[in-house]
């Protein structure tokens, strides 16, 4: 894997081995940002399920003014940590909190932090026809700590599976789906009030 643009373009991401981690590919990760067209520059920006932290790091070789990685997988965190090194990203920059994504959004709502751009392409959940998802996916568009995490204006982009129907209910407002086989990239936003 390799960052696709910016200011690192070219610089190899390293994968943890096995079964742990699926990072999103290539391909998709340039569909997202050719469909974000510059809207990382000056982004304090989230990354939750972070993995390889890919997409965060893409958004910081973009002109991101910072990245806040969640990783539960200490070992994952790890080699993160090394992935933003080898793209020479400021670390003063990136900020890692290995632990569960539904415990980071309570802690960061509650210091009061907001971000421009939050992505999130969590592990997948299963298909769901006749029973509402019970994925990670639609955990987090349920969680009530995430909306308050957005910037007026700002975007989340989520990853899930085409088998694994979602409900987009208040807050969020779908902008946008990226389909690419099995992964649908939907891009919302709060619903304006």
């Amino acid at each position: 894997m390799r960052i696709i643009g910016g200011t690192s373009a070219g610089a190899t991401i390293k994968v943890p081995k096995g079964l742990g981690v699926r990072p999103t590919p290539d391909k998709v990760r340039l569909a997202i940002f050719n469909s974000l067209a510059g809207f990382a520059e000056g982004a304090r920006v989230l990354e939750l399920f972070a993995g390889t932290g890919a997409l965060g790091l893409e958004c910081l070789s973009r002109g991101a003014t910072s990245a806040t990685f969640v990783e539960l997988s200490a070992k994952h965190a790890r080699i993160m940590q090394a992935n933003a090194r080898a793209i020479n990203s400021q670390l003063a920059q990136a900020h890692f909190k290995t632990m569960d994504t539904f415990v980071a959004l309570s802690q960061l709502r509650g210091r009061g932090l907001r971000f421009k751009l939050i992505l999130a392409d969590p592990p997948y959940g299963d298909k769901n026809i006749n029973k509402r998802s019970e994925s990670f996916a639609q955990q987090m568009l349920d969680d009530e700590n995430l909306p308050s995490l957005l910037e007026q204006g700002g975007l989340l982009v989520l990853g899930h599976t085409k088998r694994d129907t979602l409900e987009f209910a208040s807050p969020w407002e779908q902008k946008k789906t990226l389909k690419h086989g099995d992964t649908h990239i939907e891009i919302l936003r709060l619903a304006k009030g």
